[in-house]
């Protein structure tokens, strides 16, 4: 189950891809290239919905896909009938079901998520932070489970969003734990800043990867909106014991010390890991951490 294989051939940057919708809404400015093959032009019309674009128009989509109306309003009939897509009554279009359905069958998606969902909301309640599960598509960081918690701070996470890779402390760990080639590809790249805490110079990206691979654990302050938002994360492992995907919790800055978390976390994650088959779980010692506070969470 190597969730660290990707998904598809993608880049931060969306160069390699049809326009997906980036983490925060939408593709550039620029009028995206109408794509050359038949698939590509499908796949173009389904990458054109997104967090900020879930309901479009006839002739939004034709306008974020480069498509013709004409060509637009074939390719959203046969998707329509399909299943992948479904009209409102007020003419607009969506997602439909038929994809969530497909997405089940996704091995390190919607399965990961379904065995380790006893073990997140005994974390949820444990903490009474918000939790996230999360694999690397390319270079990004994808949700299949996100918990969020009353009266926590807000997060702009969602189940089946993304971000790329280096800004976040799941994403963090499975760049960590990646294969070289991977690293190398998102060093290469420009590092978008979303905070001004966000970690955009290589350098030190390269010693938080590897502080993440000695210690086991990401601790992401900042990195990402809301402000006062810290994220904690540690590596989930497979039936190889590769990394397969990552576990964190986010909460406010103030309301415990990251540190206090360490030790729910890391149990979680080796359940989780013990369930899906990892012969032998790395575990995370507190101690190789530096402390700042006792670990009691209430």
């Amino acid at each position: 189950m190597p969730a660290t294989m990707p998904l598809h051939s993608t880049t931060t940057d969306g160069a390699t891809r049809p326009s997906r919708p980036s983490a925060t809404g939408g593709p550039g400015n620029a009028a995206p290239a109408s794509p050359a093959t038949a698939a590509g032009r499908t796949l173009a019309v389904l990458a054109a919905f997104g967090p900020e674009h879930a309901s479009l128009s006839l002739s939004d989509i034709s306008r974020r896909t480069g498509l013709s109306l004409t060509t637009t309003h074939r390719l959203v009939g046969e998707l329509r009938q399909w299943g992948a897509l479904e009209r409102g009554p007020d003419g607009r279009y969506a997602i439909g079901l038929r994809l969530l359905e497909l997405g089940a069958l996704a091995p390190h998606g919607l399965q990961l998520r379904e065995l380790a969902l006893p073990f997140l909301d005994d974390l949820h309640h444990a903490t009474r932070a918000n939790i996230h599960l999360a694999v690397r598509d390319g270079h990004d960081v994808v949700y299949v489970e996100a918990l969020r918690a009353r009266g926590a701070i807000r997060v702009l996470s969602r189940l089946g969003g993304r971000w790329p890779l280096h800004a976040t402390g799941t994403g963090q760990v499975l760049l960590a734990y990646a294969d070289p080639e991977v690293q190398r590809e998102v060093l290469a790249t420009p590092l978008r800043r979303f905070t001004a805490n966000t970690i955009t110079d290589v350098d030190k990206l390269r010693r938080v990867l590897a502080e993440v691979r000695r210690t086991g654990v990401a601790i992401a302050e900042n990195q990402l909106p809301p402000a006062g938002a810290l994220a904690v994360a540690v590596p989930v492992r497979g039936p190889g014991d590769e990394v397969v995907a990552s576990l964190g919790v986010t909460i406010q800055r103030e309301a415990v010390k990251s540190h206090a978390l360490i030790p729910v976390l890391a149990a979680t994650a080796r359940g989780i890991s013990r369930a899906l088959g990892a012969p032998s779980v790395s575990t995370v010692d507190p101690r190789t951490v530096r402390r700042t506070m006792e670990p009691d969470l209430i």
